[in-house]
């Protein structure tokens, strides 16, 4: 299938490992020119070898998402390399685990202002042109704890919650400029966060790491965790021409995980 974005330009944020990883990858296998960004260097470099490998071109950029002075200064070198940006994958990387009670108001502020305010001012550097050109995809990535909150990741569940309200109202807001928003919602997919969290579980809960994949996979009905290129597929149909009549929709990726309708 064409997905009809060859030549589009995507910026992918938290893309040097994981899920964002994946999507610049699957992005630029179908021809999208990726700007990808991280504050790790190695893995920067990782992904632009993956992009390369699948005949894309990437643009790294070493960014720190909660320096929000970074924003218009990275943002134009984007349009001045490769193009006014037509894709936008918001995407951060989670907090620490954590209970809802008793956390410092600080520590709330702070990822308030790394996993929303950063992605909602990024998002607003670049709806304009979006707009003004009559087309545009902005995607966010956040996590089933969105709506059937995980245990010990309270402020992951709380913060994400909040991107699916703003992406749902923003897009009513942009529908009619061609510009569709939509959510990306993954389950359990391998990646170096997921084995994080399986390893914080067994120790929390005193069984082996083993003993903590294996409840839950009992919670997935494909009995599985996701392959990050599943994920990766389904952000760049998300961006394709093809999915040009889908918007403030939550589409997950979870194997059948998520026992909310």
């Amino acid at each position: 299938m064409d997905l009809g974005i060859t030549g589009k330009v995507a910026l992918v944020m938290a893309s040097s490992r994981g899920l964002g990883q994946a999507m610049a990858v699957s992005l630029a296998h179908e021809g999208v020119k990726v700007a990808i960004t991280g504050r790790n260097l190695e893995g920067l470099k990782q992904s632009v070898q993956m992009i390369e490998a699948v005949g894309g071109t990437a643009l790294a950029l070493t960014w720190d998402i909660s320096d929000a002075s970074l924003i218009d200064r990275l943002v134009t070198r984007v349009e001045n390399e490769l193009g006014p940006i037509d894709i936008l994958i918001n995407n951060t990387g989670g907090p620490l685990p954590t209970t809802a009670a008793g956390q410092d108001p600080a520590l709330w502020q702070k990822s308030f202002n790394d996993m929303v305010l950063s992605l909602i001012s990024i998002t607003d550097r670049v709806l304009p042109g979006m707009r003004q050109r009559q087309w545009g995809r902005i995607i966010t990535s956040t996590t089933s704890g969105a709506i059937a909150p995980i245990k010990n990741l309270a402020i992951s569940n709380t913060l994400r919650a909040a991107l699916l309200a703003w992406s749902k109202t923003l897009s009513s807001e942009v529908a009619a400029d061609g510009v569709t928003v939509n959510v990306i919602m993954p389950g359990r997919v391998a990646t170096d966060r997921l084995r994080q969290l399986d390893e914080a579980r067994s120790l929390r809960e005193g069984i082996s790491y083993e003993a903590a994949v294996q409840l839950s996979l009992n919670q997935i009905p494909m009995a599985r965790y996701g392959n990050p290129k599943e994920y990766g597929d389904t952000a760049a149909f998300l961006a394709s021409q093809n999915a040009s009549f889908i918007t403030g929709s939550v589409i997950r990726v979870d194997g059948g995980q998520i026992q909310a309708i």
